[in-house]
């Protein structure tokens, strides 16, 4: 047991639930989990993370420390909520996004994806790139990527993003422009998880948030008395 409220994550991201399990809370203040309900009813508790700043925390998912059976169900959600979107390719975000890039397309019947990528293959050329930073990986200088070959796989189709999760929006507006700028027509975008809704006003110039599909939403937590709560106005609609 922590002060912080906080507890290693091993045990986290391995199973669904009917309801929430004994010793977590459905309602705040939350200790070490949050439970999301996602459509088909079903709940998953993913492990709360403390901010740097120590007063605040965020629900966490790691898709490829996932179970298999988390990772089919949340892309389950996923196809089921960016269905109606009309996209013709699925473009997959680096890293944790490609864990479920290929589940999507092959659920919205797509015989493939494509990558995108931040390391840079002799073949890349540099105008199919794109600079990026986020939440989890803020250091200058990183690009995202788009293999040259793939161009006739995106250019004048609908296409749609896919990522673990949308949280300050960087990498989504990065991916948005580099397609865009390759001829694709961005048709939506689909994460297993809409954490807070800092991302919105980021995203705006390039993607409405109705177009941006989830399995499931987080809100930020503040620490208070008995663990952590939800910070009002912070819980992002979904899908």
């Amino acid at each position: 047991m922590s002060e912080t409220f906080t507890e290693p994550t091993l045990d986290y991201w391995q199973e669904l639930t009917p309801d929430v399990p004994p010793r977590f809370s459905a309602t705040a203040p939350h200790r070490f989990g949050y439970p999301v309900r996602l459509a088909d009813g079903r709940v998953l508790v993913l492990p709360l993370r403390a901010l740097p700043d120590g007063a605040h925390a965020v629900a966490s998912l790691i898709a490829n420390q996932a179970s298999h059976a988390v990772v089919n169900a949340l892309a389950d959600a996923m196809a089921e909520a960016a269905r109606d979107l009309g996209a013709e390719m699925v473009a997959g975000l680096p890293t944790l996004g490609l864990a479920f890039a290929a589940l999507v397309a092959e659920r919205l019947g797509q015989a493939r994806y494509v990558p995108l990528g931040y390391s840079r293959k002799f073949w890349y050329r540099d105008e199919l790139s794109e600079p990026v930073s986020s939440i989890t990986t803020p250091e200058a200088g990183k690009r995202l990527r788009l293999d040259p070959n793939l161009l006739p796989l995106i250019e004048g189709r609908r296409v749609l993003l896919v990522d673990d999760a949308i949280s300050s929006g960087g990498t989504a507006v990065a991916a948005c422009r580099l397609l865009a700028r390759a001829g694709a027509q961005i048709a939506g975008m689909a994460v297993a998880m809409k954490q807070t809704n800092r991302w919105v006003e980021a995203v705006a110039a390039v993607l409405p948030a109705e177009r941006v599909r989830a399995a499931y939403g987080c809100p930020l937590f503040a620490r208070r008395e008995g663990g952590w709560w939800p910070v009002e106005g912070t819980l992002p609609t979904v899908p």
